[in-house]
């Protein structure tokens, strides 16, 4: 059991989901925050741009050119896409551990990752040694990993939704429909237009129909759970919501099952997943804030299409929150360290 505080940096701390991380760790018992850095905010106190943080966070935001992340047991990249990997392979080889909330080492076919990135991967030596960090898929692997790739958001509803019928072969994997939707906080902390509050605001629309990025890595892990190759239709949608992603998935039912039962089973040692009672429709401001998922499953008619409805708080369980689970993980201490936060409502 790890007693010494964990010495933590953050690459990229001034994104959504480097406040979220930021939240999380300053109260976390057993880190400590060593440095965050930030290129454009270096020598801002981080409590100025995030008064939030006022009263627990003391540091300044740092040039990362000028500081020494080998110092620190774990190193955060909360950075957007294409950028931990140009220093992931000097860190892992001065021995620092890498939890990485972009997406540089999640996809396993280098050449899949920079069809959908369009960019070439800096060290795709790497890819092979990363851990896909589900913990409900690899807890094992995430002990001992020295590179962990943090799920992406909507993968983590989804996969989470659909496992326990993958794994038990109870439906058509060729099949799988995925229909999901997310706040604006999905598209991080920049300036676009469609995120303004008049575009997004009193709207609902789909996007990425055609083909999106999360697509590869939600096809590659529900590939893993059944353990052969899948079919699934993915469609995201922006709701004028801040946080939250609701994924209603489908599929067809190939055995007769107790659904209630199938779920309840394998989920009632994770901490993290909360099966509701049968005919329940989880809302996501019953997540929001927390690093919990919560599920329910339907069978609608008693017919053979099993929907499953999912919902997580994308900073948290879909990026954050998941992050700090997995630090608790490579470092032995209780998985809900620092995250049993009650979601926040009204």
């Amino acid at each position: 059991m790890q007693t010494k505080k964990v010495k933590v940096g953050i690459v990229g701390g001034t994104g959504y989901t480097g406040v979220e991380l930021l939240r999380l760790l300053a109260i976390h018992p057993n880190v400590d925050i060593t440095a965050i850095t930030s290129r454009g905010e270096a020598g801002l106190p981080v409590a100025d741009m995030f008064p939030s943080l006022r009263g627990y966070i003391g540091l300044s935001f740092v040039d990362p050119a000028q500081t020494d992340l080998s110092t620190c047991d774990v190193v955060f990249f909360a950075t957007p896409n294409g950028i931990a990997m140009q220093q992931t392979r000097d860190l892992i080889a001065k021995g620092v551990r890498v939890i990485d909330l972009a997406a540089d080492f999640r996809i396993q076919d280098v050449t899949v990752w920079e069809k959908w990135y369009g960019m070439t991967h800096a060290c795709p030596e790497l890819i092979t040694e990363a851990v896909y960090g589900l913990p409900e898929l690899n807890r094992e692997q995430i002990k001992s990993a020295q590179l962990v790739a943090n799920p992406g958001c909507y993968p983590t509803a989804v996969q989470l939704g659909f496992m326990p019928l993958l794994e038990a072969g109870v439906v058509d994997e060729s099949y799988l429909i995925a229909d999901a939707k997310s706040g604006v906080s999905g598209a991080g902390r920049k300036a676009e237009v469609h995120s303004l509050f008049a575009e997004a605001g009193d709207n609902f629309k789909a996007y990425g129909v055609s083909g999106h990025r999360h697509l590869p890595e939600i096809s590659q892990g529900l590939t893993m759970m059944a353990k052969k190759a899948i079919g699934l239709t993915f469609v995201p949608h922006l709701t004028p919501l801040i946080r939250g992603i609701h994924a209603t998935l489908y599929a067809k039912l190939n055995k007769d099952v107790d659904l209630q039962q199938l779920f309840e089973s394998r989920y009632a040692n994770e901490r993290f997943v909360d099966v509701l009672p049968n005919g329940s429709h989880p809302e996501t401001r019953s997540v929001r804030g927390s690093n919990q998922c919560r599920i329910a499953v339907h069978r609608p008619q008693g017919g053979d299409t099993v929907v499953v409805l999912s919902v997580i708080d994308n900073l948290v369980k879909g990026a954050a929150g998941q992050a700090v689970q997995n630090l608790n993980i490579m470092f032995g201490l209780p998985e809900n360290t620092g995250l049993e936060v009650v979601p926040l409502l009204p």
